[in-house]
């Protein structure tokens, strides 16, 4: 007699996606708490700093904004590419040192980030010392956060087995955009001790970050997690795992060819290679988070809605909070939906809110478009390593997902190229209006910037009928 079949589980409910996470992240272990509880606060710390970044430079470094978005893009762009050199360092010195070491180069950096113009440096202006000062304030920040987050990924990646490394992952992700938002309610302390002394409270809370993870995440706690994972991990493969090794022989190891390589790697496959730059347009709205949407609204809305120009970390750390309420509840609604489909709709619906901001600095323009953009984000941003993964060949997953984050490195360093240029000439600070040399077109601005984004679902609609065809599954 055969044993009945199961009922399938009935989908979860976009409430019990987002109640479900909290749940698990409280009867989570002590050692997973030493790693979420410090990525929160680093959500608020690195959103924070970075929201203010641009102003900083403007206001405490002298530096224009032609000068002073390059500058952001160095921290963000440098982070992305510390990873690549130091993501390893856990593997060799352990979880534990790894995450010290990290939030120690963290709490330097930004201490020195706030002590260049607190401690008066003299005058000011590209190259001069207070410049200096901030750049090696940043250059710890990114060798901080090219050891932190690698770190806290292999952290979670040992602590847990294969039933619940999902939900720790999701944690670690809905942790950080919760993180994120907290800045929106920072205005209060940056109006009262300026954005340099605002820095010195996030190297406070990243000193938080390091007792805490100190005395939570100890040499024995980290040990028996990993030892328990493990035990969890071979009690679940080990009969299957076993046999399967025993059962393949060794293969002998082929010596390197470049040629070969060059063949093999991801960007030699065109339709691949065109799948993840044609979304390079529409990504610069993300960078326009930090680089351009402070600036935009501290300058735009200062004459007819003042107290908008003045609160300006509402609109800067909103979207996090939306992504982190819309993720699971837009997946939920559109599980049916073919993945090619999602990714078309969700690129045009991130893009089209741009041309809202075209119409003029209205309070509602603002709102829909932080609203609108972030449900466009919600639809196909998630999913964007399930289309990488899904355009791969058999046996290649990994290095095409490995490969789909350049281009989202080379939005950090192209963005950042470009925004100071177009603040200057669209949305000018007072001192540069009061000298003629800019005028107040936020309207054109926008418009470009829509024109921009929007092209990227322009390509992905031409190319339907040559790359739709490789995604043949559902967006679940």
């Amino acid at each position: 007699m055969s044993t009945p079949t199961p009922p399938p589980e009935a989908p979860k409910s976009p409430l019990r996606e987002i109640v479900d996470p909290f749940i698990e992240v409280v009867h989570a272990p002590r050692a997973l708490w030493g790693i979420n509880a410090p990525y929160f606060l680093e959500g608020f710390c690195y959103f924070g700093m970075l929201g203010y970044l641009a102003m900083f430079f403007n206001q405490h470094v002298g530096l224009a904004d032609t000068q002073a978005g390059p500058m952001v893009g160095v921290l963000t762009w440098g982070i992305t590419f510390a990873m690549f050199f130091f993501g390893g360092i856990a593997d060799r010195w352990g979880i534990r040192l790894a995450l010290l070491a990290s939030f120690v180069l963290l709490i330097v950096g930004r201490a020195i980030m706030a002590g260049g113009p607190t401690l008066g440096l003299g005058a000011a202006g590209m190259w001069s010392t207070v410049h200096w000062v901030s750049l090696l304030g940043i250059l710890f920040i990114v060798l901080g956060y090219g050891m932190y987050m690698p770190a806290s990924y292999a952290a979670v990646r040992q602590f847990t087995n294969q039933k619940t490394a999902g939900m720790a992952y999701a944690m670690l992700y809905a942790l950080m955009n919760l993180g994120g938002w907290l800045p929106t309610f920072f205005s209060p302390i940056r109006k009262s001790i300026g954005i340099a002394g605002s820095y010195w409270v996030f190297a406070a809370f990243t000193v938080v970050s390091l007792v805490f993870t100190f005395f939570i995440l100890t040499p024995a706690v980290v040990k028996a997690a990993i030892e328990r994972a493990k035990g969890e991990r071979d009690d679940a493969d080990r009969a299957a795992g076993k046999e399967k090794a025993a059962d393949v022989a060794p293969k002998a190891k082929e010596p390197f060819n470049l040629i070969k390589w060059f063949k093999a790697h991801p960007l030699a496959d065109p339709k691949f290679a065109f799948f993840i730059f044609c979304l390079i347009p529409v990504q610069t709205l993300f960078a326009h988070n930090w680089l351009t949407i402070p600036m935009y609204v501290e300058r735009a809305y200062k004459e007819t809605w003042p107290w908008i120009s003045q609160n300006f970390e509402p609109a800067t750390n909103f979207n996090p909070l939306l992504i982190f309420i819309l993720v699971p509840i837009v997946t939920a609604l559109t599980q049916k939906a073919k993945v090619y489909n999602m990714m078309i709709w969700g690129t045009l619906v991130m893009a089209l809110p741009t041309f809202l901001l075209a119409i003029g600095p209205y309070p509602w323009t603002l709102g829909a478009y932080l609203i609108l953009s972030t449900v466009g984000e919600a639809m196909w941003q998630p999913r964007f390593l399930q289309y990488a993964a899904e355009i791969a060949p058999e046996g290649r997953t990994g290095a095409y997902m490995g490969v789909a984050q350049f281009p989202w490195f080379l939005t950090k360093v192209i963005t950042s190229a470009y925004s100071g240029w177009f603040l200057v000439h669209y949305c000018p600070d007072q001192e540069t209006l009061a000298k003629g040399a800019g005028r107040m077109a936020t309207e054109e601005m926008w418009l470009i910037y829509g024109f921009i984004a929007v092209s990227s679902t322009l390509m992905l609609v031409l190319a339907k009928n040559w790359l739709g065809k490789d995604f043949k599954t559902k967006a679940a």
